[in-house]
């Protein structure tokens, strides 16, 4: 049944389920960072005596999750481009 589901040498379905992956790593990050940048905003808004310490922390964990999203996109990369032995 499965290689009935799959097109080009068994990576059809492998490759739309990387892209997907890869859009969805995307889209998490995004919506993390904007979580975290607004967060800070009304931080900085409410405490304006300790801004540096609050975009310190901002920039640091959007830097994590930048980090975690560039991951889920080079493994779904290499899901489409590395063959499987056979």
């Amino acid at each position: 049944m499965l290689p009935l589901l799959a097109d080009i040498n068994g990576m059809g379905l492998a490759a739309g389920l990387a892209a997907l992956g890869a859009g969805m790593a995307v889209l998490g990050a995004g919506y993390g960072i904007s979580k975290i940048a607004a967060a800070s905003v009304e931080s900085i808004a409410r405490q304006p005596e300790s801004s540096g310490d609050i975009r310190g922390a901002m920039i640091l964990t959007a830097a994590l999750i930048e980090g975690v999203a560039l991951f889920g996109v080079v493994v779904a990369v290499l899901i489409v481009f590395v063959k499987p032995a056979a």
